[in-house]
């Protein structure tokens, strides 16, 4: 078992998401809960917890993702590597449609996390449709 994360890492790390969740781009201060750090690739996988290894995550996403690194990309029926936030960028991978409600998956590996971490869940669309009319989303890619 590995020692918790320091605050300093988790900082860190929450820093360079710019508060936002890695995959579905929610704000922590709009959401109103501290999300959590994610290991991209999962310590049961052999995961190690090294900066390069860690993006900030809300907890639903984390809780889908859980040890998953690979999903079913929707286009090829393949599986594909997830998409890795430290290492690609979210705007090559991914696109805001209907105003920011929905994210699309422009590549095998953003159709792919779109499905496993499912980015359009229902309560999350309507919460972004309610973040729109605010005037706080979307959110930059």
């Amino acid at each position: 078992m590995t020692a918790p994360l320091s605050a300093e890492v988790r900082q860190e790390v929450a820093r360079r998401a710019e508060h936002r969740c890695s995959y579905c781009r929610s704000r922590e201060e709009i959401v109103g809960a501290a999300f959590t750090v994610d290991h991209i690739v999962p310590q049961a996988l052999g995961g190690r917890d090294d900066i390069d290894n860690l993006c900030l995550a809300c907890w639903d996403c984390n809780r889908l993702k859980h040890t998953h690194v690979t999903g079913i990309d929707s286009q090829s029926g393949e599986r594909v590597a997830l998409f890795d936030p430290n290492y690609q960028l979210w705007t090559d991978h991914f696109a805001w449609d209907e105003g920011g409600r929905l994210i699309v998956g422009l590549t095998a590996a953003g159709r792919a996390t779109v499905n496993r971490l499912q980015l359009n869940r229902p309560i999350l669309v309507r919460a972004r449709g309610q973040w729109i009319r605010a005037g706080w989303h979307p959110a930059d890619g």
